[in-house]
């Protein structure tokens, strides 16, 4: 069995038969549309954003194996909060404020590589990237969201 592994950064749901992907996979003789479309529907959820993919090719049997990496957390909080950059100067200007809500849509999405046991601690982790970035969370400091997590304000959030 010989295969080959191509690794790219792609945009989200947007991957072509152009490069990066096709000048890859065209000497390889599989069908390119069909991989280019696994790799779209897996990636739509990350749509504006680029998405790092590893692509495993069965050159004989032309079966492919396409795993998805997802993009960093703080590119996440921006594409919620609708901003470009965080706060040059996080401890005097904030540059948005997330929900509470979105931080936990976010620890979902990234759920393979965050170090939390369980949704709450994941979700207090994204929170955690939001301190350095100067976004606020609910309208309050991010530490102040992370202890009323622990003192269980959000349960409703994580039922």
């Amino acid at each position: 069995m010989a295969t080959e592994t191509i690794e790219a950064l792609i945009d989200g749901g947007e991957a072509s038969a152009g490069p990066p992907l096709g000048p890859e996979l065209g000497p390889l003789g599989v069908d390119i549309m069909g991989i280019v479309n696994a790799i779209n529907e897996k990636t739509d959820k990350f749509k504006g954003m680029k998405v790092p993919i590893k692509l495993t090719v069965d050159t004989e049997s032309g079966d492919f194996d396409i795993e998805v990496g997802t993009p960093p957390t703080s590119a996440l909080v921006l594409e919620k909060v609708g901003i470009e950059k965080g706060s040059g100067n996080p401890i005097t200007n904030k540059a948005g404020d997330l929900t509470i809500e979105q931080a936990k849509e976010i620890a979902e999405m990234k759920d393979d590589d965050l170090l939390g046991k369980n949704l709450k601690q994941k979700t207090k982790e994204v929170i955690g990237t939001c301190v350095s970035m100067g976004i606020t969370v609910d309208e309050k400091e991010p530490t102040e969201v992370q202890e009323l997590i622990d003192e269980k304000e959000y349960d409703s959030v994580f039922e």
